[in-house]
């Protein structure tokens, strides 16, 4: 029914407070009682208070040795171009990855980030009155694409902390929590924020007990670091389940986070019907040419996850010689738990400008997520974290 004419505010009147809550109310159900993505401190505030040479950034995962000297070159040899809209296609990155993966070009999505990605694969194929199935120390991106599609959540528990997996994905959990309105799954692995992984025969007997109607999405932002002998990627069994997707980014190993660039990996008509949502445009000019030459520089990419695989074993050593409690990892993070509420230690390292990420938000508030820094960045992260304890 239409409003009455005398509904209407009086001239100058600008009718009810249009705040937050006012916009929130007008908003679809599902992005009502959604809460924005936190990405911890205000890390451009950090850098003008310390200098970005004193501050110690441990708390995003990034790659400390930075891209590969090509990515570099490959931005520089792009500037020319800014005023040009990117390829819409991606058409090169994706033949260098579809290179690099062995699979044909309809397999593969571009994304501004894998965010982007996980966020779309819920607003494509789950909605009201449908499940989404994910653990509850998984990547907070899954909460939110589902909450934001609308879907209902289906927590599965974590293994308990006295396992030999403390922490890690209960593949039986998920399983059980699977319903008949369930519409995807959602995992990592290895998993954020807690380091943890499972075998590539536990994922293979997971992905033949899953109903073929149900798409399963494993998020690989860390597969490059992983070298424990049992770990294997959901990419080796593409073929075999099409309802599978595989996501991986160019943030984390290939160290071009500033770029934003995500892609997936899925049967050709998953990805046909999720370039329907794809943004126009979405991969700007810039990290196409530097994605592409950083696939072709393997070896830097070796050596940078030499580096960090060195570093995590030594910094792991040297927090349980303090006596903490550490999560195995097979990633650029370490999850360390501190028997207590780790807030105020994180606070005060924060105070001497040492960045880490604090856990409660992931419902473990004796615990921080600490990315393996640099030998240099790693020891000034010690004598901090001693001053603390102390």
């Amino acid at each position: 029914m239409s409003a009455r004419i005398d509904d209407a505010p009086a001239s100058g009147d600008a009718g009810p407070a249009r705040d937050e809550a006012w916009f929130a109310s007008r908003a679809t159900p599902g992005i009502r009682g959604l809460k924005a993505y936190d990405p911890g401190h205000d890390l451009v505030a950090f850098r003008r208070r310390f200098g970005e040479l004193a501050l110690v950034e441990l708390g995003s995962n990034e790659n400390p040795y930075g891209p590969s000297a090509d990515a570099r070159a490959a931005i520089l040899d792009q500037l020319h171009a800014l005023h040009r809209y990117p390829d819409p296609l991606g058409g090169d990155l994706k033949r260098a990855l579809a290179a690099v993966h062995g699979v044909p070009i309809e397999r593969l999505m571009l994304g501004n980030g894998s965010h982007e990605l996980l966020m779309q694969l819920a607003q494509a194929f789950a909605g009201p009155g449908q499940d989404v199935v994910f653990p509850r120390h998984g990547f907070a991106v899954f909460a939110l694409a589902t909450q934001a599609a609308g879907a209902t959540t289906r927590i599965a528990e974590p293994l308990p902390r006295d396992a030999a997996m403390p922490l890690g994905h209960d593949l039986e959990a998920v399983l059980a929590a699977i319903t008949p309105a369930t519409r995807l799954v959602y995992l990592a692995n290895p998993n954020n924020p807690t380091g943890t992984w499972f075998g590539r025969q536990a994922l293979a007997g997971f992905l033949a007990r899953v109903p073929g109607e149900v798409i399963v999405v494993v998020d690989e932002a860390y597969a490059e670091m992983a070298d424990a002998p049992d770990y294997g990627s959901a990419l080796e069994r593409l073929d075999a389940h099409p309802n599978l997707v595989v996501t991986r980014t160019f943030s984390k190993a290939y160290g071009l986070a500033g770029l934003r660039v995500g892609y997936l990996l899925a049967a050709p008509g998953l990805v046909a019907v999720m370039e329907r949502l794809r943004e126009s445009f979405n991969v700007n000019g810039l990290a196409l040419a530097a994605c592409e030459a950083a696939l072709g520089d393997t070896a830097h990419l070796r050596w940078a996850c030499e580096r960090n695989a060195e570093q995590r074993a030594s910094l792991a050593a040297a927090l349980q010689a303090r006596g903490l409690e550490v999560f195995p990892s097979q990633t650029n993070f370490i999850l360390v738990g501190f028997g207590r509420d780790a807030g105020p230690i994180e606070a005060a390292l924060a105070e001497r400008g040492v960045v880490l990420r604090p856990m409660g938000g992931y419902g473990l508030p004796d615990c921080l997520r600490i990315s393996v820094g640099n030998p240099d960045e790693n020891r000034r992260l010690l004598a901090a974290l001693d001053e603390v304890m102390a």
